[in-house]
């Protein structure tokens, strides 16, 4: 079993809070649009840390980490990417990888909205933890935890913060 954080558009902040719940997983994912690369470093001196770039990061972070991401956690097959749509609204690139290597765990972030929701055409759950930074639109800050049990994806909290 494997407790994931799963947070995305830091836009450069990182706090003693958020480091509190990476202390607390056993993983930590990041969606995209980190902003500057201590937020990176940080979490991975803590946890072993997988992350994709976003469309804010600049050519040191788009060297350092890819734009998409496959991998398996337990027996669950995950894509991660920061650009990705809906269910029955994905980015023509997404897609397209969807429909070809359909994952069991399609993750994104970008729209700084909170989202976790099954495509049932797919049979996929899509995940998008919202945003955790000070940086947008939205009042809330959120992230998500969960574990990945062999095949199952279970104990699903969200976290919110204070903007």
């Amino acid at each position: 079993m494997k407790k994931i954080l799963l947070l995305s558009d830091t836009h450069s902040h990182i706090d003693n809070t958020i480091l509190k719940y990476v202390k607390l997983a056993d993983e930590v994912w990041h969606a995209g649009d980190i902003g500057d690369l201590a937020v990176t470093d940080a979490i991975a001196k803590l946890k072993p840390l997988r992350a994709v770039y976003g469309n804010i990061d600049d050519a040191q972070a788009r060297r350092t980490y890819p734009l998409d991401l496959r991998f398996m956690c337990e027996e669950v097959n995950v894509y991660i990417t920061h650009i990705g749509g809906y269910p029955n609204r994905y980015k023509p690139r997404v897609r397209e990888e969807l429909n070809t290597n359909t994952p069991a765990l399609f993750i994104c972030g970008h729209s700084h909205i909170l989202k976790v929701m099954p495509d049932k055409k797919l049979s996929l759950l899509h995940m998008n933890p919202g945003a955790i930074g000070k940086h947008g639109f939205h009042n809330v800050r959120t992230m998500l935890r969960f574990e990945i049990d062999g095949k199952k994806i279970q104990n699903l909290e969200v976290v919110e913060l204070k903007r």
